[in-house]
């Protein structure tokens, strides 16, 4: 595959998703003001997801995201380089030192606040609730970042079905709601809620979440961020 320099832009094995690149760009001028580390990534899993469910193939995946990775370097603005340091923390394992590599050449630009918090979290107490026979596994796994106590306390939810295929990924801001409204099912007999051994959640996570076979579209915008928690796991 050829690649392509515009006057006005970096190198690019994909020219055609110049336009989409500099969509992304734009977008992330709005990440610098979010609250703190856990919106930002859920941010910037949105748009990496996106990405991936476009994509044809791992090679077309790939070749985006490094196009992405360049295009937010030259645009050197303090959303770009959050981006980049997002992508470097919570992003694609083969784009990490890429982007983080990018946003390190753009240390003139003013960072975002909670930068340096950026996958910096440790993970909590596992659950497994069952919901029915049909329902297959929801695995629930909390993390919380390091220093920071319970703020930014989050957990992924997965879905899996009985093949072990995830059916629903999502990030859930608000746990002790999640886990009570749990506990009240559990009560009405509509469900069983248990303590779960965080290695074996962690290998359940990997296999279901690394797999190559296409998810259901709604997995997608939080797929990047469930993988970096659980490659956090024992």
């Amino acid at each position: 595959m050829s690649a392509s320099r515009s006057s006005t832009g970096p190198e690019l094995m994909l020219p055609g998703l110049r336009e989409v690149y500099a969509a992304y760009v734009r977008e992330a001028d709005a990440l610098p003001a979010l609250p703190g580390p856990l919106q930002a990534e859920v941010w910037a899993s949105a748009q990496l997801g996106a990405l991936e469910a476009a994509a044809p193939h791992a090679q077309g995946r790939r070749a985006a995201l490094g196009d992405l990775i360049g295009c937010l370097r030259a645009a050197a603005t303090p959303g770009a380089r959050a981006f980049l340091a997002a992508i470097a923390a919570i992003g694609p394992v083969e784009g990490r030192k890429a982007a983080g590599r990018a946003a390190g050449a753009l240390g003139a630009v003013p960072a975002a606040p909670w930068e340096g918090s950026l996958g910096a979290v440790v993970p909590g107490q596992a659950w497994l609730i069952q919901e029915g026979p049909l329902d297959g596994d929801r695995l629930v796994c909390e993390f919380r970042y390091e220093g920071a106590g319970t703020a930014g306390m989050h957990a992924v939810a997965v879905r899996l079905s009985y093949g072990g295929a995830p059916t629903e990924v999502v990030i859930v801001g608000d746990v002790p709601a999640l886990m009570g409204a749990a506990r009240q099912a559990m009560q009405a007999e509509l469900c069983v809620v248990q303590p779960y051994e965080a290695a074996a959640a962690g290998g359940r996570l990997r296999a279901a979440l690394n797999g190559t076979e296409p998810l259901p579209e709604g997995c997608y915008p939080a797929l990047p961020l469930a993988r970096h928690r659980a490659s956090v796991l024992p």
